[in-house]
C-alpha cells in the first residue's frame, strides 16, 4: 500500500515561493495497492492527481469524502477523469445520507453563477454510495472503516487496511489528547500511518495570537503529536497546513511536534511513502 500527498494546506490554496516546500493546494490524498486507486478528498490537489490519472490511463477509483466543506470539494469540477466517457468513478459521501448530500453538494458548486460547466456535462459512469461511520466496507484490496471525528457539522476519519498495512485520514479534527475518545483511539492505535489535522499553533488556538480558533474544527501540532504518541502510530504526518503558515513556520511547527512524538513530520505535497511495519 502507497499514499501519496496531492494537497496537503487547509481553508484556502495558496501559491508563492513561500509555500513551495511544503505544497499550496487544499486536501488530497492517493492510497493504492494491486493496481487499485483510492482518492481522499477533492480539494484542489485533485486536478493534478486527474491529470496523472489521463496519463497512466488509469481510470477507475474510489473517492472517499471527510466531509463536504469548500476545501475539500472544490477541486472536483476540474477532475479531468470525470469528463472521460469509460472512465469509472465510485464516490462516497459522509454521513447517514451521503450519497444524496454528496451529489447535491457537487451539482450546486456546478451551478451558475459558481461554475460555466454542470455536473451532467461529467460523462464518466459515476455511481454515489455512502460511508457511515463505524460500518466497514470494502472496494478493491481495501478494506475501509469510517469513524466520526468532532468537527462543525461533521467529519469522518478513514482507517484503511491493506497488504497487512494500515493507513488513519484524520483530517478536520478538533481533539486534544484529554479528549481523545477510547472509540476513536482503538480505530487509530498501532496505525502503521496516521495522517493528522495539525492546523494551529497552541498560541493561535487559545486566541494569544489573533482570534481565538477554539470552536473552529482543528487541532495543534503538539495535540496531534501527543495522540500520535498515544495511538502508537508508527509514523505520523501532520496535515492540513494553515494557509497563513509559510514553508518555515510548518517545518518549526513539525520540530516542536517531535518533542511528544519523535515520528512526527509535516505532509507535503507530492511526497510519497510506502505504508510499512
Amino acid at each position: 500500500m502507497e499514499v501519496r500527498f496531492w494537497g496537503v494546506r487547509g481553508s484556502v490554496a495558496v501559491s508563492g515561493a513561500h509555500s513551495a516546500r511544503i505544497g499550496g493546494n487544499t486536501s488530497c490524498l492517493e492510497v493504492t495497492s494491486q493496481g487499485k486507486r483510492l482518492i481522499l478528498d477533492a480539494g484542489t490537489g485533485l486536478r493534478a492527481l486527474g491529470d496523472q490519472m489521463l496519463r497512466e490511463q488509469n481510470l477507475e477509483a474510489a473517492l472517499l469524502w471527510s466531509h463536504l466543506h469548500w476545501d475539500h470539494v472544490q477541486g472536483f469540477p476540474f477532475f479531468a477523469p470525470a469528463y472521460v466517457p469509460g472512465a469509472r468513478l465510485t464516490l462516497y459521501g459522509p454521513g447517514p445520507d451521503g450519497a444524496t448530500a454528496l451529489r447535491d453538494v457537487l451539482d450546486r458548486q456546478m451551478q451558475p453563477p459558481s461554475f460555466p460547466v454542470p455536473l451532467g456535462a461529467m460523462r464518466s459512469q459515476m455511481t454515489f454510495a455512502t460511508a457511515r461511520d463505524g460500518e466497514p466496507f470494502e472496494w478493491g484490496p481495501f478494506r475501509i472503516t469510517p469513524v466520526d471525528l468532532p468537527h462543525p457539522q461533521g467529519c469522518l476519519g478513514y482507517r484503511i487496511e491493506a497488504d497487512g498495512r494500515s493507513f488513519f485520514y484524520a483530517t478536520d479534527v478538533e481533539m486534544s489528547l484529554d479528549e481523545l475518545s477510547p472509540r476513536i483511539a482503538r480505530a487509530m492505535e498501532g496505525v502503521d500511518a496516521l495522517c493528522l489535522d495539525a492546523q494551529y499553533t497552541p498560541d493561535e488556538y487559545a486566541g494569544k495570537v489573533g482570534p481565538s480558533r477554539r470552536g473552529w474544527g482543528h487541532s495543534t501540532a503538539i495535540e496531534a503529536a501527543k495522540i500520535g504518541a498515544a495511538v502508537n502510530a508508527r509514523r505520523l504526518f501532520l496535515f492540513h497546513h494553515d494557509p497563513a503558515h509559510n514553508d518555515e513556520t510548518v517545518e518549526r511547527m513539525a520540530e516542536e511536534a517531535r518533542a511528544y512524538c519523535e515520528v512526527a513530520e509535516p505532509a507535503r505535497e507530492g511526497k510519497q511513502i510506502l505504508v510499512t511495519a
